[in-house]
Order: structure tokens, then C-alpha cells, then sequence
């Protein structure tokens, strides 16, 4: 079996979806490293037939093309395309992005391969550059200590990006998949804390670079989308963390939402309503004392 596939959820994005796999096609040993390369189209209306005339003319790489029954989100459609491939490691991609150097898929298998860590590795997550300005994007970097860590080739972290990484499909199948009940937003943060109480490191190197196509000044984000994202991490940090760290996720995000959506009582309200169900929806899994002395080691930010 040869040990790397590509999973890619595109959405309403034809034209990147289609640069992505021609640059996948030039990247070195992709015929000899990839067992598959698996494409689901997450129920976008536009048009994919350019898409799938490359695919169907280009059978030297192993592309799968799948239509998702429905939007699944970000978390469930994962999942499904996990569950369509067999590849030791799993290498997941945002479908507007390439990569910028061609060794990288020799370089990730190498990285895996070498034991600079005490823990085995679970996650590789990649260096993120700006397509158009090559400038490194800040909320890809796995690390909330951006001026300290920017500049590192590699490092031991505790969450990583998740349109941005690679991990081995065993940890996958020990520890289960993504939550099913985040549409969108932190579902990264709940399996790296699965990750991390079972003695894995989750890990970041500048060996992979990828090239996003997202605009430096970012995108303005959506009312429901940050909303989720709120609820979403105070759900994580319920989970996982000493229950001080939930009231402080809860209250910061909560602050965060209003400062970059406006006054939308509507939605606030609708945000806290989800939270305060937190407690009778979702089941507590706290971390061991090892474990949270290892996110104190890895300079973790564990307050919002």
C-alpha cells in the first residue's frame, strides 16, 4: 500500500478545485506516494465538469470524485471522506490552496518517519503562506504565540489547521472521527485533545508549504459561522478541560462575537441559549494532570 491520500471537501470553488489537483499531478513521487486522492464535492450547485474531465483524462493518479449526499459541514464531511480511503496517512487540504513546494509529499513521510519526538507523531500540520503575497497567514500557524513561533522550522503544539495537516489514519480509527454535532468550527480542538491525552504529539513543520488563496485582510466572517464557533469551543473546553477554562471560553468568545459581528442581540442570545445546554448535551472527558502539564509545556493557550 503506498502510504499517503488527499482529502479535499470543495465547496462552490471549480476553478481552484481544478489548480489544486494539477498541482497535485506535479508534485515529486505523487504516482509512487499516493494510494488515493479523494475529492468530495459537499453539495455545491456550480458546475464541476471541468473537474471531472481532468480526473477522467488523467488516470495516471489515483482521483476519486464524490458527491456528498447533502452539505454535510466541515466536521461530517470529513468524515466521510475518510471513510473512503485506506492510506496509513491521510493529508487534508482547503480547496483553494496548492502547494507551494514539490518535495513536500516526500518531505511529510519523512517527517513522519523521524523520531524527534518523545511522543509518536500524530499531526503534521503545514507552514500557510498567502497565495498571492507569500506572506505566512497568522491564523494558520498552530500556535497563539505568533511572534514566537513564526520563525520556528518545527515544533511540538497543541491543535493544528485543519484545511492545512496530515494525520495517520490509526489515530483516526483509535480515537474515533470528528464530532458529528459541529457543522462548523473547532472540531480540530477536539481531536487534538483526544490526541494529546493519548500520548501522541501533534507537531507543525515548514517542510509542507501551503499556498492559500484566502485574501490577507480575511474574510469577513458570517454571523452564523462565528456563533458556531463560539459555542463550538466552549463545548470543547467543556469536554475536556477544568471547568474554569469553560466559564472563560464562554464569557471571552462571547465578547469576540460582539466585537466582530456588531450588536446582533438575536444572535448573542441564540449563542447562549446553545451554552447553557452544554452541560445537559454533551458528556465531560477531562484531561489527566499529565496531559494538561504537557499544554502548559507547549505554551498552550487554554483561556478562550
Amino acid at each position: 500500500m503506498k502510504p499517503l491520500s488527499f482529502i479535499i471537501i470543495t465547496y462552490n470553488r471549480p476553478g481552484d478545485m481544478l489548480e489544486l489537483l494539477q498541482n497535485i499531478a506535479t508534485l515529486d513521487s505523487a504516482a509512487e506516494l499516493l494510494e488515493e486522492i479523494i475529492i468530495v464535492n459537499n453539495a455545491s450547485t456550480d458546475d464541476y465538469a471541468q473537474v471531472k474531465n481532468f480526473i477522467q483524462n488523467n488516470q495516471q493518479l489515483p482521483y476519486r470524485y464524490f458527491d456528498a449526499p447533502e452539505n454535510l459541514g466541515v466536521a461530517k464531511g470529513r468524515n466521510y471522506a475518510i471513510k473512503k480511503g485506506r492510506a496509513p496517512i491521510i493529508i487534508m487540504l482547503d480547496d483553494d490552496a496548492v502547494l507551494q513546494n514539490k518535495d513536500c509529499l516526500v518531505n511529510l513521510v519523512t517527517e513522519f518517519d523521524t523520531q524527534n519526538t518523545e511522543r509518536p507523531k500524530a499531526i503534521v500540520s503545514f507552514k500557510v503562506l498567502y497565495y498571492d503575497t507569500l506572506q505566512m497567514q497568522q491564523n494558520a500557524l498552530p500556535h497563539k504565540r505568533f511572534n514566537e513561533y513564526k520563525d520556528k522550522s518545527f515544533f511540538e503544539t497543541y491543535y493544528y489547521a485543519g484545511g492545512a495537516h496530515a494525520v495517520k489514519r490509526e489515530v483516526i480509527e483509535n480515537l474515533g472521527l470528528y464530532p458529528e454535532d459541529f457543522f462548523y468550527g473547532m472540531e480540530e480542538y477536539d481531536l487534538s485533545y483526544r490526541i494529546l491525552e493519548t500520548d501522541y504529539a501533534i507537531v507543525y513543520s515548514d517542510k509542507i508549504v501551503m499556498l492559500h488563496k484566502e485574501s490577507p485582510q480575511g474574510r469577513k466572517p458570517k454571523e452564523e459561522k462565528l456563533r458556531m464557533m463560539w459555542v463550538n469551543k466552549t463545548k470543547v473546553a467543556f469536554r475536556y478541560l477544568p471547568l474554569k477554562y469553560y466559564y472563560t471560553t464562554a464569557w471571552m468568545w462571547s465578547f469576540q462575537y460582539l466585537r466582530k459581528i456588531g450588536f446582533n442581540i438575536k444572535g448573542f442570545l441564540k449563542g447562549w441559549k446553545e451554552i447553557r445546554a452544554i452541560s445537559k448535551t454533551a458528556q465531560r472527558k477531562p484531561i489527566c494532570d499529565k496531559t494538561l502539564a504537557y499544554l502548559k509545556m507547549v505554551k498552550a493557550r487554554l483561556w478562550y
